[in-house]
């Protein structure tokens, strides 16, 4: 039997750094996605407020298997 799965993206944001914005997405879709197997970046950029970084922010796809 052949396994299939399927990919969606999510955006997590962080106020301290990239990686705590990837950490976001995956751990708030982890509530509801199951069998989530691996993740990929697709794109970093971040909000500027009054001259700084104010917030990180991280597209992921997120790949999980698919219930039979």
């Amino acid at each position: 039997m052949s396994n299939v799965y399927k990919m969606t993206e999510l955006v997590g944001t962080s106020t301290k750094g990239f990686a705590e914005a990837v950490q976001e997405a995956v751990e708030r879709a982890s509530k509801t996605v199951r069998h989530m197997g691996w993740f990929e970046v697709v794109d970093q950029r971040g909000l500027v407020k009054d001259g700084k970084v104010a917030e990180f922010q991280a597209t992921i796809k997120v790949g999980f298997k698919l219930e039979e």
